[in-house]
């Protein structure tokens, strides 16, 4: 059965080809709104009568249509017949930032280019500019958004291949009467994987015959390897073994360069020793288990050594939501059902964390709404307790490092999540600068995702890791590990820093419907690889631990 995301995903598409073969505007739009409306359900359209469909705000009669029509068929014939009349590199340049569907048209009817090649290649001969709405910075964005995905292709979110990964190696298990153990990038939990691999003592020729079945092309065959890719251009690699070196194959699998390296060096490792278990591979050098995550730098070794690896924070340490976003803004839940969602899921507490006033495009809040939001918070809070929901709010930092509210506004909130959201493209002085000035803001309580990076899509723009993190210790400013799979930020590598400066790092979802409350896992996930214990995370707070801290952020309010 098709689902409410594959919906609103053909809704949106529909909306942009529509746009770019010149079709009617007004249908586009509404096709658009449609999509909006249907990425805010939280009701399986699967599930609803057909006559509530036409209920639902955004949607009109054509789109209502439409939505019967791909829940019967399982697609969208009126989508199909564009994709149809639309060439493949044209599709591809929707997923390129910055060139929206009337751009593409002028690329595509004007200048006649068809692919991404040829777009990148114009953008070097300095032609867009020789057309309206193609000015020279225009150009140039666009050639480093090209060649920024260019660079990714083949890449994948850890979250994108989690679930296929798990999938296939069901698939290898049951198929073929041999060991298979999954490491590399998926087994250290990077964030950004390029490869899907396993460690197997199965044979060569019955894995390409498997994978042969299952639509994956043969990259190349190795004496210890074999690689794959599939029509999604997701890459598998099988390690060959046998008994005796299979734990010592799986170990190096398992580690960077720079840790493996490091390990060969200190401990002289005699990698043609039989070991029955990985863990016996530490245990032979008087050297406490490092697990896969942490199997990045060379420090981690020492410290090994001398048995002082951290308690790692496990997913089921978070105890409250903090950073969500409801209805009041750009959400897709109410306050009741995030509250219901977060009691169900055993939190303590919920921190509501709706846009600013300035994000109009997130209906942000007025300071009218402010205090009607309060309200209704209160209500909630009294019917819900000793669960309990803090007001807060996303506050953007302007373009001058202001929060953006008066400060009268800004005492009326629990705690404040203070993030960049415009003007992006910044140099690394006046990033520094605009984020130092909301950090020594005495309202702000948490830095929000601190590069605004957004992985394989948008490079984050350039700070001074150190200096940033340096003010939120001078000031008592968390910093948010941003868990939305996309995001990620601050980013792991920078953890270690923070927590050396004495700095809180607080694991939060930036949920943007219930399910988003999901999301904490990936942020747990990357928090491991930074060593990082639930006592240094503050989501992992306790209700009375986090009433405490926000009296403390209260305290030193002017």
């Amino acid at each position: 059965m098709i689902t409410n995301d594959a919906i609103s995903d053909n809704f949106s598409l529909l909306a942009k080809l529509m746009d770019i073969h010149g079709e009617n505007s007004f249908k586009a739009k509404s096709y658009a709104a449609a999509a909006f409306s249907v990425d805010k359900l939280s009701t399986p359209l699967s599930e609803m009568p057909s006559k509530e469909i036409f209920n639902i705000k955004g949607i009109g009669e054509s789109a209502g249509n439409r939505i019967i029509e791909m829940l019967q068929t399982g697609k969208l014939q009126l989508l199909e017949d564009l994709i149809q009349n639309t060439p493949a590199g044209i599709l591809e340049m929707l997923k390129i930032k910055g060139i929206g569907p009337k751009k593409i048209a002028t690329i595509w009817k004007e200048l006649e280019i068809e692919t991404l090649g040829e777009l990148l290649y114009a953008c070097n001969e300095n032609r867009l500019t020789l057309y309206k709405g193609f000015g020279e910075k225009t150009q140039q964005n666009i050639k480093e958004s090209i060649e920024f995905y260019m660079g990714t292709m083949g890449r994948y979110l850890y979250q994108q291949v989690e679930t296929f990964s798990k999938e296939l190696e069901k698939i290898l298990i049951t198929s073929l009467p041999f060991t298979f153990q999954l490491t590399g990038e998926m087994r250290r939990q990077m964030e950004i994987i390029d490869s899907i691999d396993w460690v197997t003592n199965a044979n060569s020729e019955s894995l390409k015959v498997l994978m042969k079945t299952f639509s994956f092309q043969l990259l190349d065959e190795e004496k210890s390897t074999l690689r794959f890719k599939n029509e999604h251009n997701i890459t598998v690699q099988f390690w060959l073994a046998n008994q005796e070196n299979f734990q010592s194959i799986l170990f190096e699998t398992s580690c960077s360069d720079e840790f493996l390296n490091e390990w060969i060096k200190i401990t002289e490792w005699d990698q043609s020793a039989e070991y029955p278990t990985e863990a016996a591979i530490f245990s032979a050098y008087n050297c406490c288990f490092i697990p896969p995550s942490q199997r990045e730098s060379a420090t981690i070794i020492h410290q090994a050594k001398q048995n002082i690896i951290p308690q790692l924070i496990q997913a089921d340490n978070i105890a409250g939501i903090i950073h969500s976003h409801s209805t009041w803004s750009d959400g897709g839940n109410s306050l009741t059902e995030m509250a219901k969602a977060a009691i169900e899921k055993g939190m303590q507490y919920l921190v509501i964390s709706d846009h600013s006033k300035s994000a109009f495009y997130a209906n942000g809040l007025s300071i009218e709404r402010v205090a009607a939001q309060h309200k209704e918070i209160d209500q909630i809070n009294q019917q819900f307790a000793p669960f309990k929901i803090f007001k807060s709010i996303e506050s953007d930092i302007l373009n001058d490092g202001s929060l953006d509210y008066p400060d009268e506004i800004l005492s009326s909130f629990d705690l404040i999540i203070a993030s960049v959201h415009s003007n992006l493209k910044m140099t690394e002085e006046k990033a520094n600068a605009r984020l130092l000035k909301a950090i020594e803001n005495k309202y702000t309580s948490i830095l929000g995702h601190m590069t605004g990076r957004l992985l394989l899509s948008r490079a984050g723009y350039p700070i001074n890791h150190e200096l940033i993190i340096d003010a939120c210790a001078a000031n008592n400013v968390v910093i948010e590990l941003n868990a939305h799979p996309r995001r990620l930020d601050i980013d792991w590598r920078w953890i270690e820093k923070a927590l050396k400066k004495n700095v809180l790092i607080s694991i939060n979802p930036d949920a943007h419907t219930i399910d988003g409350f999901e999301d904490c896992k990936y942020g747990v996930l990357v928090a491991q690889k930074a060593g990082l214990s639930k006592n240094q995370n503050l989501s992992s707070f306790s209700l009375s631990q986090f009433e405490q801290f926000v009296q403390k952020q209260q305290n030193k309010r002017p």
